[in-house]
């Protein structure tokens, strides 16, 4: 077994594979959609002009979940090239359905572990930025050593943006915003763009959940560094 084998076979997972229900939409844009959107995950590097047919600016978003953010930015940015990574299945036939519904061709899906796709498909120095956005907070003490955000995976994240390109964090768990901005922060590859916490880009929509927590008191925080 190789190393990066070994790696992966005792890495901890920052996520937990659920059994979601998919309805009649999600399951229809799966078998339609699928086979053009979805690309299975290789061990090399993907030529990914190819995959979209155009040679444009590419973002990659980690953990979508139900794709609405995603298919919003999509269509509001249409000269940029989208890379969504959700392992979830409902999850993924939701972002299809959208992608249908609003006749997006500028986003493309893997469905697998991101870390494995950083590793593999994606070139160093590659992307114009990163979206993580509401990562699971992992409450417990015990816990938070499966939080996405932490020093490893920050540096390959780093890595594969180019020179100048955004890693932009979302959370509404304000302890998690804590820990995301000291790491983030440590990170020699990168700067902080704000004084801290970052407003609210432009291009980030709110979503339902956010709407309804931002009504009742409660904090989001984004944290937005640069690629040097």
């Amino acid at each position: 077994m190789s190393d990066s084998s070994e790696s992966a076979k005792h890495r901890i997972r920052s996520y937990v594979v659920r059994a979601g229900r998919m309805g009649p939409g999600q399951t229809r844009a799966l078998a339609e959609l699928g086979p053009r959107f979805v690309l299975p995950f290789v061990e090399s590097v993907v030529e990914w002009s190819a995959q979209f047919g155009r040679d444009a600016p590419r973002i990659l978003e980690i953990g979508f979940g139900m794709g609405d953010a995603t298919a919003a930015i999509a269509q509001a940015l249409p000269d940029i090239d989208f890379i969504g990574v959700e392992v979830h299945t409902p999850g993924v036939g939701a972002l299809l359905r959208q992608i249908g519904e609003r006749n997006l061709t500028n986003v493309r899906i893997v469905q697998h572990d991101a870390v494995d796709v950083l590793e593999r498909m994606i070139a160093p120095a590659s992307l114009a930025g990163v979206h993580v956005f509401f990562p699971d907070p992992w409450h417990k003490l015990r816990h938070h050593k499966r939080r996405l955000i932490q020093p490893e995976f920050v540096r390959l994240l780093a890595s594969r943006i180019a020179s100048g390109g955004t890693l932009h964090c979302a959370t509404d768990w304000q302890p998690y915003a804590q820990q995301m901005l000291a790491v983030l922060s440590a990170e020699r590859q990168l700067v902080n763009t704000a004084d801290g916490f970052a407003p609210r880009p432009d291009y980030r929509p709110l979503t339902k959940f956010e709407n309804r927590g931002l009504k009742l008191g409660h904090g989001v925080w984004d944290l937005v560094f640069r690629k040097i």
